[in-house]
């Protein structure tokens, strides 16, 4: 019974050792294979099933179209800020903003006391000269047989020279306020003046209203003469060499698309606002009483005709938002390149002159980013 035991623990102890010698060693791990992140190669059944493409790239006469906005604006000299000489009070006046007026045609009538004082004063000083004038002439004529002194005949025509200039300044007052001197009378003396419209156009603002005391300062009316209204578009200082005086414009309102108006660049201004922007004129060459100042525009600029490198749009794709094509390099193989765009125009984009005389692939470039990038991950 005890050699029986004793057979028994030594096959146990033999087939533990075995065990433990006929455990395997833990296998290293595999080690990653480096690859080019901008490369990607494809076997022949891959090319054909995504219907690959390559093109030599090729020079392309591209006209190119820049689009602006801006609004519609009206030269200094068309906009007129109407306003009174001498203030008043304004009496009466039926204009409303839009209201379209007549040169000379009757804008308000304004009334206050320093109008009846001005004429009165007028016309004192009027009779003034008119006795001056005569005394002036009999104090000539006593001196002529020696009745008076020369001095008395000067102190006459002194009398009379500022008189004279009192009574011209008085005139010129009143013309200024539209009353007409040679017209006034003791017997016409008005405590009302009327103003006038300076052109043909349109009221774009009324500032008062009636009763209102309005000083020299105050703007009364504001008036446009739209004749010679014009485009003003912002341009920033990236375009601004694309364009030059003499362009051709087509504008259009937000509004009514349909409506084109041919525009010409008159004046290109070169001086830069901070946000690196500038302001370009425009003439419109056929008025339409639609466009009003301040109005928003939307404008398109034909660029000329240039020879540039160019690439079909779907040649092109954007990763991390930047733009890259696939350039061949062997048989099947491709490199992912970045790239800087230009116009576009007809499903062709401006590209890299550096891309000159190289192979592009033209169609299934998106597929290969896609293969490219999975690639990477796995």
């Amino acid at each position: 019974m005890k050699q029986l035991l004793i057979k028994y623990a030594c096959i146990i102890c033999l087939v533990n050792i075995l065990g433990c010698s006929g455990s395997s060693k833990p296998e290293p791990k595999a080690q990653p294979v480096l690859v080019d992140e901008d490369m990607v190669q494809l076997s022949a059944a891959q090319a054909k099933q995504i219907d690959l493409m390559v093109e030599e790239i090729q020079p392309r006469k591209m006209s190119a179209t820049l689009k602006l906005n801006g609004q519609i604006d009206v030269p200094p000299q068309n906009l007129i800020s109407v306003s009174v000489p001498l203030g008043g009070y304004l009496k009466s006046s039926s204009l409303l903003p839009g209201t379209q007026v007549s040169k000379g045609q009757l804008l308000a009538v304004m009334e206050d006391p320093q109008y009846i004082q001005l004429q009165q004063d007028y016309l004192i000083i009027k009779n003034k000269v008119a006795f001056a004038t005569k005394e002036y002439a009999r104090q000539k004529e006593l001196n002529i047989g020696k009745a008076n002194s020369d001095k008395v005949v000067q102190q006459a025509e002194n009398e009379l020279r500022q008189l004279t200039i009192e009574s011209q300044g008085l005139a010129e007052k009143l013309r200024l306020i539209g009353l007409n001197p040679a017209q006034l009378t003791e017997n016409k003396i008005s405590r009302t003046i009327n103003i006038y419209s300076p052109i043909n156009g349109y009221v774009s603002k009324v500032n008062v209203n009636i009763g209102k005391y309005v000083t020299p300062s105050d703007v009364i009316f504001e008036l446009v003469n739209p004749t010679d209204i014009h485009l003003n578009l912002i341009v920033f200082e990236k375009d601004l060499h694309l364009l030059k005086i003499g362009q051709q414009v087509t504008a259009y309102a937000n509004t009514k698309p349909e409506q084109k108006y041919n525009t010409k660049i008159v004046l290109v201004s070169h001086s830069l606002n901070s946000d690196r922007s500038t302001e370009v004129h425009c003439h419109i060459e056929k008025y339409d009483k639609a466009l009003a100042p301040g109005m928003y525009m939307n404008a398109e600029v034909q660029l000329d005709h240039k020879e540039v490198e160019a690439l079909p749009n779907a040649a092109i794709v954007n990763f991390e938002n930047k733009d890259f094509v696939f350039v061949a390099l062997a048989d099947q193989t491709f490199k992912m390149t970045a790239i800087s765009k230009g116009q576009s125009v007809d499903g062709f984009t401006a590209v890299d002159s550096t891309l000159k005389g190289k192979k592009v692939v033209i169609k299934g470039a998106y597929s290969l980013l896609m293969k490219l990038k999975n690639t990477i991950d796995e």
